[in-house]
């Protein structure tokens, strides 16, 4: 994908990998259920 396509996330199920220096899952988790997830697994990792 290049900068100005959009994901349709409405009533699928999301994956949400964060990091914990960066983008923790937990507001992966916010932002896909505010898009219209049916339902989110998140994890936060630390990745060094």
């Amino acid at each position: 994908m290049s900068g100005g396509e959009n994901v349709q996330i409405e009533g699928k199920q999301v994956i949400a990998l964060g990091e914990r220096d960066g983008v923790p899952g937990e507001a992966i988790t916010k932002l896909a259920l505010a898009a219209g997830a049916a339902d989110v697994h998140a994890f936060t990792q630390c990745f060094v």
